[in-house]
């Protein structure tokens, strides 16, 4: 999902990172991390539903998010603005043409993915979802001399970030499938996730509040501050855990309030002093969480 202090856990740039934290470091800035999250996400709804997830369309998911992420990182603009580097932003900045190179593979074979399986049906729906989430760094209007992309606009990045996540990972597997989107349960599904994702959002809104501020984005720790955003996301976790799919074994139910409660001690404790690592291996370590809560679920609760 899209550090402002350089203290950061990232080694002396000089002396270089150490072979394990080199390796570390490649898999969470390189968004290998995130695409894993996105693939677990997608693979948890299928385990709902109790089918295998289709080995081309878990593929596909996982290589659109690292090329979304990837170019998203590589964008001219974002390594011209005026912040501070963090330990994430310099492996970035040093690793620009490897994750253009990467995200130019991953379009490749996401895209052969979706034209094999005949996707071709869904455009409008994967299409709007695709414009949404590379306008979202895109600059696309000039406001006050000052180019903004759709993060840019003041409270919404959060929003655009678990719409997209919601619907790539629980609308996709229901269309797969055939499942009405307006099923009850589809759409309890859908809001359970918009939610869980929403509250992670606002984690990195805390990470990112110097650069945000500095750059004039208005998100919501700028506007309501650090302890309200808090508050709003913990909200959110709450609803999350209200809705329940009908039909779900207590036991089940009890279980999935894991990722909630390891979510609800991630946002709690976040500070954008905190370590990179906090933020890339924590915070999106948590939809990992998720999906092996669901697996473990499904192989011993059932």
């Amino acid at each position: 999902m899209p550090s402002a202090h350089s203290s950061s856990s990232a080694s002396d740039p000089q002396r270089g990172p150490s072979g394990l934290q080199g390796g570390l470091d490649a898999v969470l800035y390189s968004s290998t991390w995130l695409a894993l999250a996105a693939l677990g996400l997608t693979w948890a709804t299928f385990l709902f539903w109790q089918v295998h997830i289709p080995w081309r369309l878990g593929t596909m998911i996982f290589t659109a998010t690292l090329f979304l992420y990837n170019l998203d990182s590589v964008l001219p603009y974002k390594h011209s603005q005026p912040v501070a580097l963090s330990g994430r932003k310099s492996w970035m900045r040093a690793h620009r043409r490897s994750l253009f190179f990467l995200a130019m593979v991953a379009l490749a074979v996401a895209g052969g993915l979706f034209l094999w399986d005949g996707w071709q049906h869904l455009i409008g729906f994967i299409g709007h979802l695709a414009v949404i989430s590379l306008l979202y760094s895109l600059p696309i209007v000039k406001v006050k001399g000052r180019w903004w992309a759709l993060r840019d606009f003041p409270l919404l990045k959060v929003f655009l970030i678990a719409y997209v996540w919601a619907a790539v990972t629980v609308w996709i597997p229901a269309l797969y499938l055939h499942r009405p989107l307006l099923d009850p349960v589809v759409l309890v599904l859908f809001a359970r996730r918009l939610l869980f994702i929403l509250a992670l959002a606002f984690v990195f809104d805390i990470r990112d509040f110097s650069k945000d501020k500095l750059i004039g984005t208005r998100t919501f720790p700028g506007v309501f501050g650090v302890r309200a955003t808090k508050l709003v996301a913990l909200a959110a976790l709450v609803g999350a855990a209200l809705l329940v799919p009908v039909g779900m074994p207590a036991q089940h139910q009890a279980v999935y309030l894991l990722p909630l409660l390891l979510a609800g001690g991630v946002i709690w404790f976040a500070d954008e002093s905190r370590s990179d690592y906090y933020f890339a291996l924590l915070a999106d370590g948590v939809m990992v969480v998720q999906f092996l809560v669901v697996w473990v679920a499904g192989m011993f609760l059932t």
